[in-house]
């Protein structure tokens, strides 16, 4: 099993309200469909960032403000109008997408989720059918509303459904000391583990664009606390935009492009 994000930042042009990369979206379907096709057995959960749909609009209701509940149900529609959009492409493109939309089940105590259905997610696993969820707003015990990232999502699913790997797809090919679409001297950062990221975590900046979920930082911070516990998980960062490496990534478990997160 493989859990798949497709980054917002790739698939949504983050600079710009409710902007979908309609291209990027059917590419990345025919690479999957291609991976599935070459093995049969292998079993796919995808989620996907909000991008330009649900950032935009958390930032402009005014999102995670005490009582502002219309903040709320504004935020979350508009990441599922990008989830309609992701599971038509999909779907057409011979991607048996199932859409499982988190808040629906999503129960979250201080901004960590504590509670997420699995059984739909399980039940269309075992049909070969194909998860998909994505960054959705949530319902908070304690801060009345939180946004629910994906990474947040893999984090809760990883030690029940144990994928052998997650790949984080964006927009650019890895974590760097900076961000590399405005900082030429910016450098890949190859390999990151639990020991090693206490030194390297003062290099890393957030992501391009307008991101409510922490950017690259929190990304990064999560997957290293998930292998941390799970140390036989794989995390690889890699880039959406370089044409058939996430198929290359789904079909090669040697694959090593990008930035791998281990153990």
């Amino acid at each position: 099993m493989i859990f798949l994000k497709l980054g917002g930042s790739a698939i949504t042009d983050k600079t710009r309200d409710a902007t979908a990369r309609e291209d990027v979206i059917r590419r990345v379907a025919h690479e999957i469909k291609h991976a599935r096709n070459a093995n049969p057995a292998l079993s796919i959960l995808i989620g996907h960032g909000s991008g330009s749909f649900g950032h935009f609009a958390a930032k402009k209701s005014g999102f995670g403000q005490r009582g502002n509940w219309r903040a709320c149900a504004e935020t979350g529609a508009a990441a599922w109008r990008l989830t309609r959009i992701v599971t038509d492409i999909f779907l057409a493109e011979g991607v048996p997408v199932v859409a499982m939309q988190p808040s629906a089940s999503a129960r979250c105590r201080d901004g960590e989720l504590i509670e997420l259905a699995t059984g739909p997610i399980r039940a269309a696993l075992a049909h070969n059918l194909v998860p998909l969820v994505h960054g959705d707003v949530a319902f908070d015990e304690t801060r009345e509303m939180t946004i629910a990232s994906t990474e947040m999502i893999f984090a809760y699913l990883a030690p029940l459904l144990q994928p052998a790997r997650i790949l984080l797809a964006g927009i650019v090919d890895g974590v760097f000391t900076g961000d590399p679409l405005k900082d030429s001297s910016a450098t890949l950062i190859r390999e990151i583990t639990p020991a090693a990221f206490p030194q390297i975590e003062s290099q890393l900046r957030g992501s391009h664009g307008v991101d409510v979920t922490g950017g690259m930082i929190a990304k990064v911070q999560s997957m290293v606390a998930l292998v941390q516990h799970e140390p036989a998980i794989r995390v690889q960062i890699i880039s959406t935009m370089r044409e058939g490496l996430i198929e290359e990534a789904l079909t090669r478990e040697d694959s090593n492009a990008g930035t791998v997160i281990h153990a």
